[in-house]
């Protein structure tokens, strides 16, 4: 008869459930211990040592009595994300966001336009537990993005938001966030943690504000008093117990407006309350469609989102710049539009497939800069937008008509009621047409005349809408 203990004549595949039997049952750590090391000499197999070691990490964790610090564990946590480069650095227990009933009405309001994947995952956001599972902290994180600043806007030229004029920003955190990770698993064994930077269902600026890093201001975004809002937000979510700062309670806003007053299309409808479906940066990046005739001329030269709301914003007057490579200015701040007409398919993705500006895709980016080539009426434009009316994108070739009629010069006016003829799109069709018709208005309008005809030597009548 063997007279071995049982727990030395266990196959290796059964080591696992062994272990956590123990767990349950209570066992002491010196037991534990001896019980593992007997098994491990004889494993063979590597795959199964290295599993066996996992559980072990994991389930060893839980047996007492083991201390952990965790005042000191949380300050090496808290100096490990600092090292990295975040700033500022704050700890808040996961639970439930204190205004999720605030994102459920701004939901129902339909102030998030057709970001649909918002209202698919609208529960997701009740709890950072649908982000990971038994998560008991999380570690908010700030990363400056003011660099220089921007050069004077000229003709021909558009302007992109300060956050996407170096490297895509998901990148650049996501190699911080794992190696943060990593030391919260060495400092915590056994613990989980997951990182994210804005793709999953949380609410960061809500936990932000949990963790001490700010108040969220009249333009919704979060506000550091010492760094303003020039600040990424990324979260690390650990199973591990932190201890938790306190949250910051005092809002530095004030009476002011000056957000509310700026925003040219009147898209913060309240203090602290934002309609996307005006916001510039939804129009020009998340809008995959025409952008509304109504804010087309508000755009200006915004050719990738809008910065204009932090740029009024006291609190941005003395923020402290940052001096990471990654984030620099790789085009400009502005960007010569003329020449994208002429890029293919290819050149696109090499400039910017690794920067934030390919968000918006091939299709929004030359919507966008025939829009603003419309707004700014630049002359010398307009054989590149007639280059644009050929465009395999219909929602290219309709922006390029838009502005060539915005120019109103004879030979653009020409070129869109050319294009009309041979259009086989029949809303782009429709679309010039009205374009064409509304400057014939306009000009009838301001000349006192009948039926006026800008449009050049060719026919005098404008194709009936359809």
């Amino acid at each position: 008869m063997n007279n071995l203990p049982w727990y030395e004549t266990l196959p290796p595949r059964y080591t696992t459930r062994a272990i956590e039997a123990l767990r349950r049952n209570g066992c002491t750590a010196r037991f534990f211990l001896g019980f593992t090391l007997s098994l491990f000499p004889k494993m063979e197999d590597g795959r199964n040592r290295r599993v066996f070691l996992s559980a072990l990490s994991y389930h060893f964790s839980g047996c007492q009595p083991m201390a952990v610090d965790r005042e000191e564990v949380t300050r090496q946590v808290r100096k490990a994300a600092e090292d990295l480069g975040f700033s500022p650095v704050g700890i808040c227990s996961a639970v439930e966001p204190p205004h999720f009933s605030f994102f459920v009405e701004w939901l129902e309001k339909g102030y998030h336009g057709e970001m649909m994947y918002l209202e698919r995952r609208r529960e997701a956001y009740a709890h950072p537990r649908s982000v990971l599972e038994g998560v008991r902290t999380i570690v908010m994180l700030g990363f400056p993005y003011r660099t220089v600043e921007p050069s004077p806007g000229a003709a021909g030229k558009g302007r992109i938001s300060r956050y996407a004029w170096g490297k895509d920003y998901h990148d650049l955190i996501r190699r911080r966030l794992k190696s943060l990770g990593q030391t919260v698993k060495e400092l915590c064994p056994g613990s989980e943690v997951r990182g994210v930077v804005d793709t999953a269902p949380l609410l960061e600026r809500e936990f932000a504000q949990l963790a001490g890093l700010g108040w969220i201001g009249k333009n919704t975004l979060l506000i550091n008093p010492r760094l303003g809002s020039w600040l990424f937000l990324a979260a690390l979510l650990t199973t591990a117990d932190l201890v938790a700062d306190r949250p910051f309670e005092a809002n530095h806003c004030g009476t002011c407006t000056a957000c509310l007053r700026a925003c040219p299309t009147g898209a913060l409808v309240a203090p602290y309350v934002l309609d996307a479906r005006r916001c510039l940066s939804y129009l020009t990046i998340e809008l995959r469609g025409p952008i509304p005739q109504e804010w087309r001329s508000s755009i200006g030269d915004w050719l990738f989102g809008c910065d204009i709301c932090q740029e009024v914003c006291p609190w941005n007057r003395r923020a402290p710049v940052t001096g990471e490579p990654s984030l620099m200015p790789r085009w400009g701040t502005h960007i010569e539009l003329t020449e994208l007409f002429h890029w293919s398919d290819e050149q696109f993705r090499s400039a910017f497939r690794d920067m934030p500006l390919w968000r918006a895709k091939r299709r929004g980016l030359l919507r966008n800069a025939a829009i603003v080539l419309g707004n700014q009426r630049c002359t010398e434009a307009v054989p590149a937008l007639i280059r644009g009316l050929e465009d395999v994108d219909p929602v290219v070739r309709e922006a390029c008509g838009w502005a060539l009629v915005e120019i109103g010069t004879e030979h653009a006016l020409s070129a869109a009621r050319t294009r009309i003829e041979r259009e086989p799109d029949a809303w782009v069709r429709d679309q010039l047409t009205r374009h064409l018709e509304r400057i014939v208005q306009t000009t009838a309008r301001h000349d006192g005349a009948e039926e006026p005809c800008p449009l050049g030597s060719g026919p005098s009548k404008i194709p009936e809408k359809r």
